[in-house]
């Protein structure tokens, strides 16, 4: 099977995996959530409107029936098929439509306010005590809307009021007001307070908690963008870095390889040996200096980044082995499908970077562990430390969160957190009971895998 060009090659042919820009990423994030705490507020609305229904069959049937009001049942039966109809129309609307804006949040409790406006004026207008059910949309308007949306809520509500007042006519009831609690229109206004206490308190406490996790995922949301915003500034000023370290390296370079042929180094065997060593390690400096530049999208000429799984696996262990003073380093690598994937040098260093972290702490054993499951590439890094500090595993992969003490520690596993949400994966460390630490590292195989034609 021949490969497709990879969606994230550029023209040079080199693969990288996706940037996710901060601030961009904020603003459609956060956009998302409003929208969706929006979804789940006129959700309230629709189980309010299924209790209004509700509400109002019981009234209707105990005043008709129960208590012999003369109500015009055929106009009031109308009324509450239009209130269902557009209850209904309201659940397939927001089936398909996630996104709810102030204005249909207005339109949704004008609506309910007019429907009750037409059953009060068939009922007794002013005089019917379930009027101050009018409350109940004002309170809901001020949680629910902007300003300007809430004071129109209360405009048309006083308004419906005054007009109720002027043009409907009262329902012939006895007037037996001096009874007290056994009135009717005292028994009216009683349940008609009990319903409104009871429907805010809990629709009210329903759409708050709405509101907190809404403010809550914002929070992360800024923390995150903040976070980003720093590995940007940490990239800029790394790149930069590499850049001047590239030519020292390269002087180094050449004046190692001319003491190699000098005869006052030939004939030393020791001295032969210390220079291939800092050959070996001047490599991986320029290696380091190199990945830099290619995640910065400055590759110096680096041949194509298509690989396989196992393969990338084995070339980031065998990579990381060189010059670790590591005692004893097991890698079981336990993937049977060795898929087609992308191998990227900022993939790399978080790899290795979660070594070096255990590594670290745990300088006599090592064990990483990776296999797939359910499309997703898990790789978990096992030490026999002391295991994380509380406050660490509190705070991990937060800047500058270390237990080493040292000026800029903590910001190898901050690069490590942040790599692995941009590809949409995780980072969970955990502290073992028999002693030590194990980090778990997943990442979706969508984010690296390269699709083929036959696919």
């Amino acid at each position: 099977m021949r490969a497709n060009k990879h969606p994230n090659a550029d023209d040079g042919g080199r693969v990288r995996l996706p940037v996710v820009e901060p601030l961009a990423s904020a603003n459609a994030s956060a956009s998302t959530i409003t929208h969706a705490v929006g979804h789940k507020n006129m959700q309230q609305l629709i189980q309010l409107r299924w209790i209004a229904v509700i509400g109002q069959i019981t009234t209707i049937a105990t005043a008709s029936i129960l208590l012999g009001v003369q109500l015009p049942m055929p106009a009031m039966l109308n009324m509450l098929a239009c209130l269902i109809a557009f209850n209904v129309a309201s659940i397939l609307r927001w089936q398909e439509n996630q996104e709810v804006s102030n204005s249909e949040l207005l339109l949704a409790l004008t609506v309910d306010i007019a429907i009750l406006t037409a059953q009060l004026y068939l009922t007794g207008g002013a005089t019917n005590p379930f009027v101050f059910l009018y409350l109940l949309h004002v309170i809901l308007g001020a949680v629910l809307l902007e300003r300007w949306s809430t004071w129109t809520i209360v405009i048309v509500t006083g308004a419906c009021i005054a007009g109720l007042a002027l043009f409907s006519e009262p329902l012939p009831l006895p007037q037996d007001h001096a009874l007290g609690i056994f009135s009717l229109y005292v028994q009216g206004m009683l349940v008609c307070f009990i319903l409104d206490a009871a429907l805010l308190v809990i629709f009210i406490t329903r759409i708050m908690q709405n509101m907190r996790s809404s403010a809550a995922a914002l929070s992360d949301l800024r923390q995150r963008a903040a976070e980003e915003e720093h590995i940007v500034r940490m990239g800029l000023l790394a790149s930069g870095a590499a850049h001047e370290l590239g030519t020292p390296l390269a002087t180094l370079a050449v004046i190692l390889g001319d003491w190699k042929r000098m005869p006052e180094f030939k004939g030393n065997p020791v001295l032969l040996e210390e220079i291939a060593e800092m050959q070996t390690q001047l490599q991986r400096c320029k290696s380091i200096v190199s990945g830099i530049l290619m995640s910065a999208g400055e590759a110096r000429g680096e041949s194509s980044a298509a690989t396989t799984i196992n393969t990338f696996l084995d070339e980031v262990v065998a990579e990381w082995r060189i010059g670790r003073p590591v005692v004893r380093f097991e890698f079981d690598n336990r993937i049977t499908l060795d898929l087609p994937v992308v191998s990227d040098s900022t993939l790399k260093q978080m790899i290795c970077n979660v070594l070096d972290n255990a590594l670290e702490a745990s300088p006599q054993w090592l064990r990483m562990e990776a296999s797939i499951e359910g499309g997703t590439l898990v790789l978990q890094v096992t030490d026999n430390g002391p295991g994380f500090a509380p406050g660490i595993l509190a705070e991990f992969g937060k800047p500058y969160n270390s237990s080493k003490g040292r000026a800029g520690g903590g910001l190898g596993l901050f690069l490590v957190v942040n790599v692995a949400r941009t590809l949409g994966g995780e980072v969970t460390p955990t502290n073992l009971g028999k002693g030590g630490a194990m980090v778990r590292l997943t990442l979706p195989l969508s984010a690296i895998e390269i699709k083929s034609e036959s696919q």
